[in-house]
């Protein structure tokens, strides 16, 4: 017996597949919060770079706001 159909057997087939779609949505939340925090760098750095390029002096701002 694999691993799949003890688990099926030992909590339900419904069970199962509702965990598995919350698996799922806690994984594409994650992805969303990460593809968020890539954006806040890369704007940031966008920011750092258009203030060095028009030679204003203003301190640089490594991580995104709020950490």
């Amino acid at each position: 017996m694999n691993a799949e159909k003890f688990v099926g057997k030992l909590l339900g087939e419904k069970k199962m597949e509702a965990m598995v779609q919350r698996l799922d949505r806690l994984t594409r939340d994650e992805s969303r919060l990460a593809v968020a925090q890539i954006l806040e760098v890369v704007h940031g750095l966008v920011q750092n770079t258009n203030v060095v390029m028009e030679g204003e002096q203003y301190p640089l701002r490594l991580s995104p706001v709020g950490c």
